[in-house]
C-alpha cells in the first residue's frame, strides 16, 4: 500500500498524526470469511485490515502476523475474522500529536496503529516502520519514557526538548511538542478524574488559558483552566454545582501531582470563578469590560487566551464570538489592557546593556518577563482588537501581517525575536533542570558570546519599540 512521503526529523515529533499517517485500510464486518479478507489484503497488497462494528466502529485488527500465527494451517477459509482478528483494538485519535502515537508504537510493540475521528471511525493508519524511521536512536529513549505515566512524562519532556534542540529543531517547534505534551497531560488526567467519578451531570468544555491556551508553554507552566459547562435548569444548580466543586478540585490536585503547579491567582477550575455555563462566561467577559479595573484586567490577560483542550469545542468558538461583540462595544477594555501591559519593560537599561533582575551577586535578566511578555501582551491586543482567532504568538503576527495591520517587515522581525527569546529561555530552563533546579527564566545575557549578545540585544529592541508603540497607540501615551 501507498504510504505517505518520509517525514522530517522535526515532524517526527513536533507534527500531528494526521501529518504521517497512511490511508484508512479496507475493513470487514467481524462475521466476514477468512478466505475474503486475506484475499483482499494479497489483492491490495496491504499488512492489515480492520473489522467494524455496525457504525463503522473499530472493533477488532487483523494483520500479516495474524494471518501468520493464527490463520495459516490453523483456521477453515471459511471461518469468520473475528476467529483470528486482534481486540480491542489499540488505537489513537487524529488530533493526537504524533510523539504520542510512536510512543504508543513503541510501548505496546505495534506494527499499526489505527487513528480514529471524533465519530470513532478509522481515518488513516500509521505504520511504524513509516512513522520511526524518522526517528534517531538517540531520541527513542526519551519517546518510551513519553508512554509512562503523567509525571513521569513531564519528567521525560525535558529529554524531549533537549534532544531536538541538539538536533537543530528549532525552538518553536520544540515549545509546540512541549506545549502539545502538556495539553495531552490535561486530557489524560480529565479521562482518569472522569472515570473514576462517573458521567457528568451535563456535558462541559475544559479551557486552557494562558501559555498553554498559546501553545507555547515551556517546562514548568502552573495550572490557567476552566470549565464552560452546558446550561440548565436553576432548581438542579445544588447538585451540579456540587458534582461540578468536587470534580474540579480533583483534577486540579491532579494537574499539580502530574507536575502543573497550582496556580497562585486561583485561575483554575476549582474556583467557582473558572466554571460557569456558556450565558454566565458571557456576562462574566461584559462584566470585566465594564469594570476595566484590578483583578478584571488581570484575569483578562490570562483568560483572553483560551482554547478548547477537550469536550465539545462549539462552545469555546461561541464564547470566541461573544468577545470579539463586547470589545467591539466597548474597546475602552483594550486601552485599559495596554494601561497595565505598558509596565512590561524590555530587559535592556537606557544604555543598552542587558537589565539585571537577579538579586545578590551576579546579573541575570528575566527574559521572559522582560522579553516574551512585553511582545506577548502587544500582539494580542492587536490581534483582539482585530478579531484574530488565532491565540499563538507567531501566528497572530502572521495574520496580522497578512491583514496589514503590522507591517510584513516589521512582523518578520518580530517572529525572529520571538523564536531566539523561547530559544534563549528554553535552553536556559533545560539547563536549570539539568542541574536539579527548577526551570526558570534568569539568563546570564551578559555572560554569552559576542554574536549571541548582539543577536539578543537587537532583537530585545524591536520587541521594546513594538510594544511601546503598540500599548502608546491603544493609550495615546508614549513616553
Amino acid at each position: 500500500m501507498a504510504h505517505n512521503s518520509p517525514i522530517s526529523p522535526a515532524a517526527a515529533l513536533t507534527g500531528g498524526v494526521r501529518d504521517a499517517m497512511a490511508p484508512a485500510p479496507p475493513v470487514f464486518a467481524p462475521e466476514a470469511p477468512l478466505s475474503e479478507v486475506v484475499a483482499a489484503m494479497r489483492s491490495a497488497r496491504i499488512s492489515a485490515v480492520l473489522a467494524v462494528d455496525v457504525q463503522s466502529r473499530p472493533v477488532g485488527i487483523l494483520t500479516e502476523q495474524d494471518v501468520a500465527r493464527r490463520v495459516v494451517f490453523r483456521l477453515p477459509p471459511d471461518a469468520p475474522l473475528s476467529a483470528a482478528m486482534s481486540a480491542p483494538v489499540i488505537a489513537c485519535t487524529e488530533d493526537a500529536g504524533l510523539w504520542r502515537a510512536i510512543a504508543l508504537l513503541r510501548a505496546r510493540s505495534l506494527r499499526h496503529l489505527p487513528v480514529l475521528g471524533p465519530d470513532g471511525r478509522c481515518r488513516g493508519m500509521l505504520h511504524r516502520t513509516d512513522v520511526l524511521a524518522a526517528v534517531s536512536g538517540r531520541l527513542l529513549g526519551h519517546l518510551d519514557a513519553l508512554a509512562g505515566d503523567d509525571a513521569a512524562v513531564k519528567q521525560a519532556q525535558a529529554g524531549v526538548a533537549a534532544a531536538l534542540l541538539a538536533e537543530g529543531v528549532a525552538a518553536p517547534d520544540v515549545v509546540g511538542l512541549v506545549s502539545g505534551i502538556n495539553l495531552e497531560l490535561h486530557r489524560r488526567v480529565l479521562d482518569r478524574a472522569m472515570a473514576d467519578r462517573g458521567p457528568p451531570p451535563v456535558p462541559f468544555t475544559l479551557l486552557v488559558m494562558g501559555s498553554v491556551g498559546r501553545g507555547e508553554s515551556l517546562l514548568r507552566p502552573d495550572q490557567d483552566n476552566g470549565l464552560i459547562l452546558a446550561d440548565y435548569p436553576d432548581e438542579e444548580h445544588g447538585p451540579v454545582d456540587a458534582w461540578f466543586r468536587d470534580f474540579s478540585v480533583d483534577f486540579n490536585e491532579r494537574l499539580d501531582r502530574a507536575g502543573f503547579p497550582l496556580c497562585p491567582g486561583g485561575i483554575m477550575a476549582m474556583n467557582p470563578l473558572w466554571r460557569k455555563t456558556l450565558p454566565q462566561w458571557r456576562r462574566q467577559f461584559e462584566y470585566w469590560a465594564h469594570r476595566r479595573a484590578g483583578a478584571a484586567l488581570l484575569f483578562a490577560d490570562i483568560a483572553f487566551d483560551f482554547r478548547a483542550a477537550a469536550g465539545d469545542p462549539g462552545s469555546a468558538e461561541a464564547l470566541r464570538a461573544h468577545l470579539g461583540q463586547v470589545l467591539r462595544r466597548a474597546p475602552a477594555l483594550l486601552a485599559a489592557m495596554a494601561a497595565q501591559n505598558a509596565g512590561l519593560t524590555v530587559g535592556l537599561t537606557l544604555w543598552g546593556g542587558f537589565a539585571d533582575d537577579e538579586p545578590g551577586p551576579g546579573m541575570r535578566t528575566d527574559l521572559k518577563l522582560h522579553g516574551l511578555m512585553p511582545l506577548v501582551a502587544a500582539t494580542r491586543l492587536l490581534a483582539l482588537r482585530d478579531g484574530v482567532a488565532a491565540t499563538g504568538t507567531a501566528e497572530r503576527l502572521a495574520v496580522l501581517a497578512a491583514r496589514r495591520a503590522v507591517a510584513a517587515a516589521e512582523a518578520a522581525s518580530l517572529t525572529d525575536a520571538f523564536c531566539l527569546l523561547l530559544d534563549t529561555v528554553l535552553r536556559q530552563q533545560l539547563a536549570d533542570h539539568a542541574a536539579g533546579r527548577v526551570p526558570g527564566n534568569l539568563v546570564d545575557a551578559a555572560g554569552m558570546p559576542r554574536a549571541a549578545r548582539t543577536q539578543l540585544r537587537d532583537a530585545l529592541r524591536a520587541v521594546r519599540s513594538f510594544s511601546r508603540g503598540t500599548f502608546g497607540d491603544f493609550t495615546g501615551h508614549y513616553w
